[in-house]
């Protein structure tokens, strides 16, 4: 398979799968966060600040375009750069992680995505809406967020070629468990040992912190199952196509 075409078609199935994530955030999402400047509003107004306006800031963007085309640009370029990584990933991993076809590698590839990229970050610093979390800290949050990604993508890499590796020795369902087993000691004891951040204000409600994370989570689980599925779905056409193009 030509790594051009790989990476056509990981792109369009990143930016489908980013409009299905669009359309989950803008239902479960959006709510949570407007909930949250609400919050975060009535905690920084000052007593007759219900007989004032206008006193505040000016936002540059309005809340109405951050929560329609500003969240439809970011969804989907976030679509597309994952999706021409997966492609990538995929090319590298096809043949190589057991005897699985084009559409079941992609599927174990979205599950690994989501897990190392997204849902193992998320554990030790999850995502957090408006009025939670101090200004100052913000570039120092983000740097910490994006080192525990690239160290859990690393050490996932890293326990995939050991498995390998340790397959014709253990077979494959050991190598396997034991790659697994690896990735989860490492990130245990690297998660442990990184900065814990909790900067939740007293007060701030518990049910609505818990549902702007849910539906973060749920919308990240929906772009990378989307990603897995078409992506799959779309390469293993084309396999079957140039497989009876090359028998006939």
């Amino acid at each position: 398979m030509k790594i051009g075409n790989l990476l056509v078609r990981g792109m369009l199935a990143g930016l489908l799968a980013a409009v299905l994530a669009f359309v989950f955030a803008s239902v479960f999402g959006e709510p949570q966060v407007d909930n949250a400047i609400a919050v975060e509003e009535s905690q920084a107004a000052p007593p007759d600040a219900g007989h004032e306006h206008g006193g505040g800031e000016e936002e540059v963007v309005s809340r109405g375009v951050q929560s329609t085309a500003g969240l439809a640009v970011a969804t989907g370029a976030y679509g597309l750069a994952f999706g021409g990584l997966f492609a990538l990933a995929f090319a590298f991993a096809y043949g190589r992680i057991g005897n699985l076809s084009a559409r079941a590698t992609a599927a174990v590839l979205g599950v690994g995505a989501f897990l190392t990229v997204f849902l193992v970050p998320f554990l030790k610093y999850p995502s957090n809406p408006p009025a939670v979390g101090q200004q100052g800290t913000i570039s120092e949050r983000t740097s910490l967020y994006f080192v525990l990604v690239l160290i859990s993508v690393v050490v996932a890499v890293g326990a995939t070629v050991v498995a390998r590796r340790l397959e014709p020795r253990l077979g494959g369902w050991n190598s396997a468990l034991l790659g697994v087993l690896g990735y989860v000691v490492v990130l245990a004891v690297l998660t442990l040992l990184l900065p814990r951040i909790n900067e939740v204000p007293a007060g701030f409600p518990a049910s609505l912190l818990w549902n702007f994370r849910i539906a973060s989570l749920g919308t990240q689980l929906v772009l990378w199952a989307g990603i897995g599925l078409l992506f799959g779905a779309m390469t293993e056409r084309s396999v079957r196509r140039v497989a009876r193009t090359g028998a006939s």
